[in-house]
C-alpha cells in the first residue's frame, strides 16, 4: 500500500509533456528591409537598392515554391513609405510597374497566384491597373499564394475593419473574434506561422497586427537585397525547432 501510494504521489509530479514540434510552416511572412543601406553600402542611388530588392522578391518566391510554403506574405510598401522624399516614392511606383510587367509571365506559368493587401487607390493610375491585371491572371494559380502588402498599415486595417462592422449594422453583441477577421483586406490571408525581418531591425513596423498574433519571430542581419534560399532555410528550420503554446502550457 505504501508502495502505490508513493507511485501516485509521482504519477501527479510527473511534468506535463512538452507539445510536439510544429509542422513546416505553411505560411510566411516577410518585412523586405535594408534596401536603402544595401545601396549606400555600394555606393549606389537609393532606388538602385530597391531594384534590387524587387528583383530578390522572384527569388525567394521560388524558393518558397522548393521548399513547399505555400502562402507568402511581403511587405512591400508601407502607408508610412508615403512620408519618404518625393523622387524615392516616384521611383518606387516606377520599380512596381515595372516588377509586374517583367515578372508577370513568369509568374503566372510558375503557378504563383497573386494578392495585393492593403490599398490602392492612392497609387498612380496605370500601376492600379498593371496590379489588378496580375490578380486577374494569376487568380487560377494554386502553387503558392503570394500576398503582396502595398500601401499597407495595420492599424489602418485595424480602424477600416471597424468602420466595416460598423457601417453593416452588426450588433456590438455580435462581434467576436471571427466577425472582426473577416473585414480585414484579406480574409483568406492565413496568420502567418512565422514572420522574418532581414536587417538586423528588431519591430515589426505596424505590419499585419492582428495576424501575428502568435506568430513566430526570426530576425535575419541580412539586407533585403542580400537575404537567399539558404536564409530561408535557416529561418524555416528555426521554425521547426520552437514549440508553439498559443498562451497554453
Amino acid at each position: 500500500m505504501h508502495l502505490l501510494s508513493r507511485f501516485r504521489t509521482l504519477s501527479r509530479l510527473r511534468p506535463v509533456a512538452e507539445p510536439a514540434l510544429p509542422d513546416a510552416a505553411q505560411s510566411v511572412a516577410i518585412i523586405l528591409d535594408g534596401n536603402g543601406r544595401w545601396a549606400s553600402r555600394r555606393g549606389l542611388p537609393v532606388d538602385a537598392g530597391h531594384r534590387a530588392g524587387a528583383r530578390n522578391v522572384r527569388r525567394i518566391v521560388e524558393a518558397a515554391i522548393d521548399l513547399g510554403v505555400p502562402h507568402l506574405s511581403v511587405f512591400a510598401f508601407s502607408t508610412e513609405n508615403w512620408s519618404r522624399p518625393v523622387e524615392e516614392v516616384s521611383a518606387l511606383m516606377e520599380i512596381f510597374a515595372e516588377t509586374i510587367e517583367r515578372e508577370l509571365p513568369d509568374l503566372t506559368e510558375q503557378g504563383v497566384c497573386v494578392r495585393f493587401v492593403g490599398r490602392r487607390d492612392r497609387a498612380p493610375d496605370e500601376l492600379q491597373r498593371r496590379m489588378a491585371a496580375m490578380e486577374d491572371r494569376t487568380a487560377l494559380n494554386t502553387r503558392i499564394n503570394l500576398w503582396v502588402a502595398f500601401d499597407y498599415g495595420g492599424r489602418a486595417e485595424l480602424v477600416e475593419a471597424a468602420r466595416r462592422i460598423v457601417e453593416s449594422g452588426v450588433e456590438p453583441a455580435e462581434i467576436d473574434e471571427n466577425v472582426f477577421a473577416a473585414n480585414l483586406y484579406a480574409p483568406e490571408l492565413p496568420d502567418p506561422d512565422l514572420l522574418i525581418r532581414t536587417s538586423g531591425e528588431l519591430r515589426v513596423s505596424n505590419f499585419l497586427l492582428w495576424q501575428l498574433a502568435y506568430s513566430e519571430l526570426v530576425f535575419s542581419e541580412k539586407l533585403w537585397p542580400d537575404f537567399d534560399e539558404r536564409d530561408l532555410r535557416v529561418a524555416l528550420t528555426d521554425y521547426a525547432s520552437r514549440r508553439r503554446r498559443f498562451g497554453g502550457r
